[in-house]
């Protein structure tokens, strides 16, 4: 009996060393992965689906915050100076870029796509509403472009290959099936797109001008670049006018701002007023649900297809 306590005890103990051990040995692993810091959502969908869990993803702008507005903080540059890497849009999307001193390697991706110049009445609207976003003259909304996402998705795999060469293989691989979803996209988009009986998309705030351009139709906003910018009473009589002379059924407003004056536009109007997600960021409920870049891209498509009555 007395042996068969020892051996029970034996095996007890045993049984913590090893719990105690892979414990120990899973957060040494995790404590090596290469740490990624990215400042939009589509760069953060566009490393996990490369790197998956080989890497550590962090968000430099919160699940939950808008992106045009967001104000970086001492705490948040301490975590950016740790990473291996940071990816950034650029474009003049993150004015507070320019406050960081990066240890780290840093990329700004919108040098390594192609970006749409601001027509003059964009410029204009640009300059007088927007405090928030550096005045480039550039649309910084540039991954609503697949051309663009595919270039985005070869350079970041190039990155990260240089980062962790020993999974080279396996991001080459994932890339691969990226981009081919990417393709598929614009495939479904160029066909929904292709026959639409109403031309005019409304929104709070400048952000379809690549969908725009690419699958000619118009994109009105209400203001500029900035989704959190105060209309004018001018600015509402415009889109009020837009609505009525293009048969417009349905404005489209997105998570983060505030709206109000959208959805009186919609009541005055009688026409619907719909969430659009311009993809720079997501909500915190969104994260919950693992909610991805295709996923946000054919919600969008479904919601634009039914508001210009597309065959």
């Amino acid at each position: 009996m007395k042996n068969f306590k020892i051996i029970a005890l034996f095996l007890v103990l045993l049984f913590i060393f090893l719990e105690i051990f892979v414990f120990s040995k899973q957060t040494e692993e995790k404590s090596h992965k290469p740490l990624i810091s990215v400042s939009t959502f589509v760069l953060y969908d566009i490393v996990k689906n490369i790197a998956a869990d080989s890497v550590t993803v962090v968000n430099i702008i919160p699940f939950g915050v808008d992106p045009h507005s967001f104000e970086i903080t001492p705490k948040i540059m301490a975590g950016i100076e740790k990473s291996s890497l940071v990816f950034y849009s650029g474009a003049g999307l993150e004015p507070w870029i320019e406050k960081m001193s990066f240890k780290s390697k840093s990329l700004d991706i919108s040098q390594y796509v192609n970006l749409r110049e601001l027509g003059e009445d964009e410029s204009k609207s640009h300059k007088h509403h927007d405090s928030h976003c550096s005045h480039t003259g550039l649309d910084p909304h540039y991954w609503l472009d697949f051309t663009n996402m595919i270039s985005m998705v070869t350079i970041i795999t190039s990155e990260l290959e240089k980062i962790a060469p020993k999974n080279s293989t396996i991001y080459m691989k994932n890339r691969d099936k990226y981009i081919l979803m990417l393709k598929k996209l614009e495939k479904v988009y160029t066909k929904t797109l292709s026959s639409c009986k109403i031309n005019t998309v409304i929104l709070n705030h400048n952000s379809l001008g690549y969908l725009a351009y690419n699958y000619n139709f118009h994109a009105e906003s209400l203001s500029g670049l900035s989704p959190q910018a105060d209309p004018s009473p001018n600015d509402i009589k415009r889109i009020l006018k837009e609505i009525k002379e293009d048969g417009v059924n349905t404005i489209f407003y997105e998570n983060f701002v505030n709206s109000k004056v959208m959805k009186a536009i919609s009541k005055d109007s009688n026409v619907k007023a719909e969430v659009l997600s311009p993809l720079g960021n997501i909500t915190a409920d969104e994260a919950k649900e693992n909610v991805t870049y295709e996923i946000l891209m054919y919600k969008n498509l479904d919601k634009l297809s039914k508001a210009m009555l597309c065959n």
